[in-house]
């Protein structure tokens, strides 16, 4: 699947990879470990530099209040799928 930007394609394609690669063979074995952070981080900043550059990114952190997401505006460490 593409991301929000193709620029940011790569770095999806890769940390969808990582992410599948340590649940399967890590977190389901009990493993907690998050090996992907970095990868994830990555990407989070990419889709946040296209969605600011588009005008989006404040209308997106204000509307995840109220889906219930857990992201904030200034937490970029905690990877969710």
């Amino acid at each position: 699947m593409e991301s929000i930007d193709s620029k940011c394609t790569e770095l999806k394609k890769k940390y969808d990879n990582c992410f599948n690669h340590w649940y399967t063979e890590k977190f389901l074995k009990g493993e907690k470990t998050d090996d992907c952070q970095d990868l994830f981080k990555q990407y989070r900043e990419c889709i946040d530099s296209v969605l600011s550059k588009d005008g989006l990114l404040k209308m997106v952190n204000e509307a995840r209040p109220h889906i219930g997401s857990t992201f904030s505006e200034n937490d970029q460490d905690s990877p969710k799928k």
